[in-house]
């Protein structure tokens, strides 16, 4: 899956969510419930970090100039990282305004509550399999789709609490699942923002520990004595970057070792970008 799909796939998401916001804002206010509320919510925060997500793609295809060797790849990073963010703050959010609620209940139109709840389950339902299909990997795309994953149990929640609500006459009901949908957000928010963070402070991806690439050089590449001053990080989920020295064992050509390391690294850790420093061959004695 390329970056133009993705990019394509998250605008069609966003005017869907963005097209039915204002619905259901309506139908929340009218109706007096909670759960559609803070359903439109996440739905005005799931439309704004959308376009985020399209503008972190959109700057990431820039290409490097002087002043960015590496040009804008973290841009859709760090539109990940605030998607992350912003799924936390609106679950705390949620959260509040349904303690508020169970303190102070109030009566709810359930049968307008639940035409609009059905109607939010479908668009929600359209914009997850839209994102659904795109590519699992990219850490911005999984971003907005934990976004509209929480639009969609949102959706659920409130149908379920409209059914109580002209079942039984349960007006908790629409607070509590809203705090149900509220642990959801949050933990898709930390579980993004955990991860686009750990790219952004220039954290070791996984699979590429120092330790793991010194034993696999030294065993697969003839010619390496020893490895040293081992460095990875990313500058996106899908492009790590390696530097590390090299010290040859007596007679070793230092360019054959030099690419046989690079070839090595693309290979096995997928570090098509590293830079490997030859730093000369040990000494007999200590080989």
């Amino acid at each position: 899956m390329t970056t133009v799909d993705s990019r394509r796939r998250v605008v069609l998401a966003a005017l869907l969510t963005g097209g039915f916001m204002f619905a259901e804002v309506i139908g929340g206010i009218v109706s007096g419930s909670l759960a559609l509320m803070a359903d439109a919510a996440h739905m005005l925060t799931d439309t704004g970090s959308l376009l985020l997500a399209w503008l972190g793609y959109k700057l990431a295809a820039r290409p490097a100039d002087p002043g960015r060797s590496f040009g804008f790849g973290r841009m859709k990073v760090l539109a990940a990282f605030t998607n992350g963010v912003l799924l936390i703050l609106l679950a705390l959010w949620i959260v509040w305004e349904a303690v508020n609620r169970l303190l102070l209940p109030s009566p709810i139109l359930g049968e307008l509550m639940l035409g609009v709840a059905v109607l939010g389950l479908v668009v929600n339902i359209m914009a997850f399999a839209i994102l659904h299909g795109g590519n699992r990997e990219d850490l911005n795309l999984r971003g907005a789709l934990w976004h509209v994953a929480g639009d969609l149990l949102g959706s659920v929640a409130a149908i379920l609490a409209a059914v109580l609500i002209l079942w039984q006459g349960w007006y908790i009901a629409d607070p509590l699942l809203s705090i149900l949908v509220a642990g959801l957000a949050l933990f898709g928010g930390v579980r993004i923002a955990r991860d686009a963070g750990h790219i952004l402070i220039e954290g070791t991806p996984e699979g590429l520990e120092a330790p793991r690439i010194i034993e696999d050089i030294k065993a697969s590449v003839p010619g390496v004595a020893s490895v040293s001053h081992v460095h990875a990080w990313a500058l996106t989920e899908s492009r790590p970057l390696v530097t590390l020295e090299v010290t040859l064992a007596p007679g070793a050509d230092a360019e054959s070792v030099r690419r046989a390391v690079k070839e090595r690294l693309a290979h096995a850790f997928g570090a098509s970008h590293a830079t490997v420093e030859v730093i000369g061959e040990v000494s007999p004695a200590a080989a």
